[in-house]
């Protein structure tokens, strides 16, 4: 499975950026989609997560009604909606696929086996 991220920018505090991510290749092996992020000189850390078929996504606290993970089948692509940014929400942030089927999806990011190259979301105070 090929991951391709994008719709990462500066925006600043308050506003909104809706990211993409394309899966292409064996698009069947993947049961989940998650995003992932990572802030300079910090850990990757679980955003939100969505089986492709079924299920209620997850969401890390700190994005919990400001973030929605939403899927578009006919294009295999994953969107993750941010709105109300703030400048802690800056970071890379990856889009990642999950082969085995988990209930509630996986927030494990070393349970996600194909990853995209990220795309960069800076939020300015």
């Amino acid at each position: 499975v090929q991951l391709v991220e994008s719709g990462g920018g500066l925006v600043q505090a308050g506003g909104s950026l809706r990211l993409s991510c394309v899966a292409s290749g064996r698009t069947g092996s993947a049961s989940a989609m998650g995003w992932f992020r990572q802030a300079p000189g910090k850990e990757r850390e679980f955003v939100a997560a969505t089986a492709w078929y079924g299920t209620s996504p997850s969401y890390a606290d700190s994005v919990k009604g400001r973030f929605t993970i939403a899927r578009d089948y006919s294009k295999n692509t994953v969107y993750l909606q941010m709105n109300s940014l703030k400048p802690e929400d800056t970071a890379v942030y990856y889009c990642a696929a999950d082969p085995v089927p988990r209930v509630p999806p996986s927030t494990r990011h070393h349970e996600y086996d194909y990853w995209g190259q990220g795309t960069q979301v800076t939020v300015s105070s």
